[in-house]
């Protein structure tokens, strides 16, 4: 049996303890203005320093490739650091499961409208994936994710139902990824 089949993953998590999650809000919300600072200062840095090689990038592909690596993978870790921020309405809502199955409605909604659309010209084609995250189902689990997508239409992709649940638009007009 693989990982993601495993019936015990797709079960909600467990709810969090009121005071933890309160202490947890507080020290977001000191925390995530300054990340989101030190962010675009690195941000800005790594452009301004882009900008400057641009010489060197103009002659070699490989610098220019490499230095978007970096800057990508910088970027996305710093970023990262922000996974364990509460925001206000899952403070509120924390084991509220209705709440959790009208906020995974609302992105299953999202993404078939997106992915249902017929093609606009000019316009790159909807992506048929998408992942729903564990900060919109962490309240009825990933198994009603499952089942809310495949009554609309998705089907589930290999995943980690602990972190996120892709799925892919089973009527997308391509070919499935392999």
């Amino acid at each position: 049996m693989y990982a993601y089949e495993d019936p015990s993953r797709w079960a909600p998590e467990q709810v969090r303890p009121r005071g933890q999650l309160t202490l947890l809000f507080i020290a977001t919300v000191f925390f995530f203005p300054v990340l989101v600072v030190v962010w675009l200062a690195v941000f800005a840095v790594m452009l301004g320093v882009g900008l400057l090689t641009e010489v060197i990038a103009a002659f070699s592909d490989r610098y220019e490739q490499g230095y978007l690596k970096v800057m990508d993978w910088t970027m996305d870790r710093l970023w990262s650091t922000a996974g364990w921020c509460v925001t206000w309405p899952e403070l509120r809502h924390e084991g509220d499961t209705e709440y959790y199955r009208a906020r995974v409605d609302k992105v299953l909604a999202r993404h078939t409208a997106r992915a249902s659309a017929p093609p606009r010209p000019n316009r790159a084609k909807p992506s048929p994936e998408c992942a729903v995250r564990l900060r919109d189902y962490r309240g009825v689990g990933g198994g009603y994710v499952a089942e809310a997508a495949r009554a609309q239409g998705w089907e589930l992709r290999p995943t980690d139902a602990r972190k996120e649940v892709r799925l892919w638009w089973a009527a997308a007009p391509y070919p499935a990824p392999l």
